[in-house]
């Protein structure tokens, strides 16, 4: 009976969960085996109109992207907004939740609400705002900054400001999300743990480290990982404020792809970039997993 029983437990999960099984086959399993064949071949524009004009060409595409200067430059740009972004992002999250948690913040549902508010509005919208807040002679950002005796800064327009200014209008627009993570955590620790190093003597800074967040290592964890993800990804960001300029200050890797598959159309050159682009995350994500089961995050 038991096992007569486990069999149709078996067939009645496999039956319910088939439809989303469907949907991940057709919709991300196929593209994705397709995408990978696609980087083998010279599809372009020519491709597309008649398919008899698509050749197989190995690893030429790939031979191609790494002689390629713009590529490496895609390539540096994204890893500083990895390396530099990635703890902006997590830390601005992290007190964000923080606060939002304390005790002594009054009108915390209305706090929620304004600190997640950029995550929900739409990006090409706000990045057109942050445009004009930043703009070199009319922006909102150079008038206060005027206060305090601070010349007029042409934030999207110079090679050394316009990195920085995508960096702070994406730790902006992204940290809501984090917070909301991060808060679910905070309110799991126990309140008694905090405090009792209160009780003897520790300032805040030691609870935060001691208590605070070996508690909820995981979670910091998860956020990271899902953090450098999203900074491998950017695109709408310099393709909205500064088209990847000034001097390819702010070219991407998905950016560079989107340019190399759309607006070039050698799309078999542009799959070659997002599987290159893949493997870069999922080096990075091991790496993680890897400190982080070392330091027993997991």
């Amino acid at each position: 009976m038991s096992a007569t029983r486990r069999a149709s437990e078996a067939r009645a999960a496999w039956v319910m969960s088939a439809p989303a099984l469907t949907a991940i086959t057709i919709f991300f399993a196929i593209p994705v085996i397709a995408s990978l064949f696609l980087s083998f071949t010279d599809f372009d524009i020519y491709a597309l109109a008649d398919i008899g004009n698509l050749r197989f060409v190995g690893l030429q595409n790939y031979e191609r992207l790494l002689e390629n200067p713009l590529f490496w430059k895609a390539t540096m740009n994204t890893l500083l907004f990895v390396v530099v972004g990635t703890p902006f992002v997590v830390v601005l999250s992290l007190f964000a939740a923080m606060l939002v948690n304390s005790r002594w913040l009054q009108w915390k549902p209305v706090w929620r609400v304004a600190l997640f508010a950029p995550y929900v509005t739409t990006l090409v919208a706000t990045a057109v705002v942050w445009r004009y807040l930043l703009h070199t002679r009319y922006g909102l950002v150079n008038y206060l900054l005027s206060f305090f005796g601070v010349g007029p800064i042409d934030w999207l327009g110079s090679p050394t400001a316009s990195l920085p200014a995508i960096l702070l209008f994406v730790g902006w627009k992204t940290f809501g999300y984090n917070m909301i993570i991060f808060l679910a955590a905070l309110q799991t620790v126990p309140r008694e743990l905090d405090e009792a190093a209160r009780i003897d003597g520790a300032g805040w800074f030691t609870r935060l480290r001691h208590v605070t967040l070996p508690a909820i290592a995981p979670t910091v964890l998860l956020v990271s990982v899902l953090t450098v993800a999203a900074m491998f990804q950017l695109f709408a960001e310099p393709y909205v404020m500064t088209q990847g300029g000034p001097a390819q200050s702010t070219v991407t890797i998905l950016y560079f792809m989107y340019e190399e598959g759309f607006k070039w159309w050698n799309l078999g050159s542009g799959a070659a970039v997002a599987f290159l682009l893949f493997l870069c995350i999922l080096a990075v994500t091991l790496v993680q997993l890897r400190l982080a089961k070392r330091g027993g995050a997991i």
